[in-house]
């Protein structure tokens, strides 16, 4: 079945309740005496509004007029549908420090997050999938009526709404979300990417989502390349997901599926991609992200939940994702894993912390916690993690400055650096690294790292080692050595002066580990000691009291390294490619996860020993001990670090970076980018 008829079989069910719906919201937008007090009358006109807006599109897309609008058209479109989260957002009732200001912390917060939600339903109604907008008009009446009988009006009684539409439509959110992520049928995002016209605009206003600066350029760039330019960047994105495959000896023929995720504008190197791929037998499930979209409006919502969640809800949408796995468990295995096209240029995000935004009690992270576990626990389940790979590449966009071109060409040259060069130096590397009992890491230039890594020790170094020679497979680009770090005994303090984790920038973090847990955090984001803690539990820990180090690696990649320097963007580079670019620090799972049984070997034939840790090794008893759903890597970069030593059992030690340079007999030309930078 076709996603074209999914949606006709879905609309069938919804048609007659969104006729009546609808009518009721138009006669709110034209109503000029409500009985609803004043002070909420203005969010509910702007509300009805933008469901009927939201009604012709559906129409149009239903019609086939949507696939014919042009750009001046489609620009405009965006424009309303994000006007009040983009140009307009301080005085929006998106933003929950105005929706209060305005409506009272009673109702600001709830009504704030059910318009924050709406916009989450903009992609089905470009789609023609009325669902969404149905239930959701529905909820909007329902509590426009609770508003109307202004002297019984009850805060509980609005929750009580909110809750119980969760709860009653969890089997569609949950359905649908599983559904896009394993099945080829839903493919409206494939059909745009494969029949428009990418060489006009237009093309990028169906998606639905926010479009700005740097998705328009993007597209107009990569239309500016070659042929063979966009040929062979998608050559390097695909050929690093088959490598995957095959060097941890996953059988790539038994799957059929690859999910690819990736920035609106990069249309073009997509659909080169999605060729290459159904070559090897691999249909594409798309997954595309706005790259422009307000990252505090994001932020201010990412706990809304928090108004409605309890246990019961989770156990709910448990019950549910249990159901929809198995009726999908004849499809799910042919998941290959996700091939993920990042970028980076952004402005660096440091989020204002509002008083008004909603943000979970200590029971809620519990639960929070628990339901990520056992969701994680049921993908692997069907989507067997033994048998799955991935790849990430990274592109800068133009908002990183007036020097894009330079850049990305220069990033396209690091994608595509010598693999074997760098296969050879790193092996020199592992070969001293595999003598050691500790890792001593200290830093420099004001950075206080003094962290000791304890090792893996080996039964027989002549055929296992403790770490991975990784080259450019799945972690484009090339240059890094890791291991997954004993934890007893894995002590000190990490810091780093600057570093750009996910969206987030933290300033002067610290993390203070004993045993391979993190017992202390700091950093200097905000003035108040509580606000920083709270952003590192929030965006580092995700809520769990303590993390392990999941993961220790030696970044090689200095010429990414001389490339952050020479245009000052170290502080935009994405976790990707920063990680390549000094030793850096894994905290939450490792590198192995679900994949821990897996034997895998480096290139010289040595088997990968250190795939455990003390928690994840928890998985042969109760496997909801043993992982944590995050991993999030943190980089020292190579003028903040003073020595990495090996420190083996007799005493005896061996630098291999001593004051920012390798040292290790045969790593020499790493150095070469690093000497070029001064003067």
């Amino acid at each position: 079945m076709s996603f074209r008829e999914i949606n006709h079989k879905n609309n069938e069910e919804y048609w007659e309740r969104l006729e009546l719906v609808m009518e009721r919201i138009e006669a709110v937008s034209e109503e000029e005496a409500s009985s609803v007090e004043e002070l909420y009358r203005r969010y509910f006109f702007e509300m009805s509004e933008l469901f009927l807006v939201l009604y012709k599109l559906a129409e149009a897309s239903l019609s086939g007029k949507l696939a014919e609008i042009s750009t001046l058209e489609g620009k405009k479109i965006n424009r309303r549908l994000y006007l009040d989260v983009q140009e307009d957002y301080a005085d929006s009732y998106a933003n929950p420090a105005y929706a209060v200001s305005k409506m009272g912390w009673e109702y600001g917060p709830l009504l704030s997050a059910l318009d924050a939600r709406l916009h989450g339903i903009y992609t089905s109604c470009m789609e023609g999938n009325i669902r969404y907008l149905c239930i959701y008009a529905e909820l909007f009446v329902e509590i426009y009526n609770c508003f109307e009988d202004a002297q019984n009006l009850n805060v509980h009684e609005i929750r009580k709404c909110i809750y119980s539409f969760m709860h009653d439509y969890t089997e569609i959110f949950n359905a649908d979300a599983i559904c896009r992520l394993i099945d080829p049928e839903y493919d409206y995002f494939t059909q745009i990417v494969m029949e428009a016209e990418l060489d006009h605009p237009a093309y990028l206003y169906r998606y639905g989502l926010y479009i700005g600066k740097d998705e328009t350029e993007s597209a107009h760039f990569l239309h500016s390349l070659t042929k063979q330019q966009m040929q062979a960047m998608a050559d390097t994105f695909t050929e690093g997901y088959r490598i995957g495959f095959e060097t941890t000896g996953k059988d790539i023929s038994k799957k059929s599926v690859v999910e690819i995720r990736y920035p609106l504008g990069f249309e073009r190197m997509v659909r080169a991609a999605v060729h290459n791929f159904k070559k090897i037998g691999l249909q594409p499930v798309l997954r595309p992200y706005s790259i422009s979209l307000n990252k505090q409006f994001t932020y201010d919502h990412k706990e809304d939940r928090g108004l409605w969640l309890d246990k019961a809800l989770i156990e709910r949408g448990l019950e549910v994702d249990r159901t929809v796995w198995e009726n999908h468990k004849a499809i799910a295995p042919n998941y290959g894993g996700p091939a993920v096209i990042e970028i980076f240029g952004t402005k660096p995000f440091s989020p204002e912390q509002k008083e008004e935004r909603v943000t979970y009690t200590d029971k809620q992270r519990e639960i929070d916690v628990y339901e990520r576990s056992e969701k994680s626990q049921l993908i692997n389940h069907y989507i067997h993690g033994e048998e799955r790979s991935f790849t990430i590449i990274a592109y800068p966009v133009p908002s990183i400055g007036e020097k894009y071109e330079e850049i990305f060409a220069e990033t396209v040259h690091i994608n595509t650096l010598d693999y074997m060069l760098y296969r050879n130096m790193q092996q020199k590397i592992i070969d001293v690294l595999d003598t050691a009992d500790r890792v001593h890491i200290k830093g420099c230039n004001g950075n206080r790292t003094d962290l000791y890594v304890k090792i893996h020790p080996l039964s027989d170094p002549a055929k296992e080692t403790a770490f991975e020679n990784c080259v450019a497979d799945v972690n484009i680009p090339v240059g890094e050595v890791f291991t997954s770090p004993v934890l007893q005994k894995t002590e000190g303090k990490l810091h780093v002066t600057q570093v750009y984790l996910g969206e987030f920038l933290f300033k002067n973090l610290e993390l203070d580990f004993e045993n391979g847990r993190i017992t202390a955090y700091s950093c200097t984001n905000f003035d108040s000691e509580d606000e920083n803690r709270k952003y590192i539990e929030d965006n580092i820990l995700f809520h769990h009291k303590t993390l392990p180090m999941g993961e220790f690696a030696i970044g090689t990649n200095t010429t990414a390294y001389r490339m952050a320097r020479k245009y000052q963007i170290a502080d935009k580079l994405p976790i990707l490619i920063a990680e390549k670019t000094g030793p850096h620090f894994a905290v939450g799972d490792t590198c192995y996860t679900y994949d821990e049984d897996n034997m895998t070997y480096n290139p010289d034939g040595k088997a990968i020993i250190a795939r455990d840790n003390e928690i994840s090794i928890r998985r042969k008893e109760d496997i909801s001990k043993a992982y944590f759903n995050c991993h999030t890597d943190i980089t020292i970069p190579y003028d903040e670090l003073g020595a990495i030593t090996v420190v083996r059992a007799d005493g005896t030690t061996t630098d291999i970076i001593r004051n920012g340079r390798f040292v290790v007999p045969g790593t020499e030309p790493l150095n070469e980018p690093l000497d070029a930078m001064e003067p």
